[in-house]
């Protein structure tokens, strides 16, 4: 029997010789804890109105630009950037927006752009037009 026991403390794993896979399985959970970052949603181009607040109308601009710059064909986001422009007072960007969504809607061709749109786009630009009188009179 003595010769067993003696080799049984042969094969036992010291304290040292058990020591790295615990530190191993340490580093591996909490390195598994680590906090992804959420992934980004694609821009819309429902985006410009869609969480505006009056008292914070820079930022929805902001956010509005960048649908404008996803979307630099549709005349759809320029329509919506004319209304914030407006709400900020800034008629001649507003303006700016309807000529350049107008220019967009004409190129596409009749029966694809939603009728509404192209309704809004009529009243704003005749709003743009009518205001220009007064503006050069005053």
């Amino acid at each position: 029997m003595s010769v067993t026991t003696e080799r049984a403390g042969l094969y036992a794993p010291t304290a040292r010789q058990r020591r790295p896979p615990l530190v191993l399985l340490l580093a591996l959970v909490l390195g598994g804890c680590v906090e992804q970052p959420l992934p980004q949603r694609p821009i819309t181009r429902e985006d410009c109105l869609r969480t505006v607040k009056l008292e914070d109308l820079p930022s929805a601009l902001q956010q509005c630009d960048k649908v404008v710059a996803a979307f630099p064909k549709d005349p759809g986001p320029l329509n919506e950037r004319f209304l914030l422009h407006t709400l900020a007072g800034n008629t001649a960007a507003a303006c700016r927006d309807i000529a350049r969504a107008t220019t967009l809607a004409a190129a596409v061709p009749k029966g694809k752009l939603d009728p509404i749109l192209l309704q809004d786009l009529e009243v704003r630009q005749r709003s743009c037009t009518e205001d220009e009188p007064a503006k050069a009179g005053g």
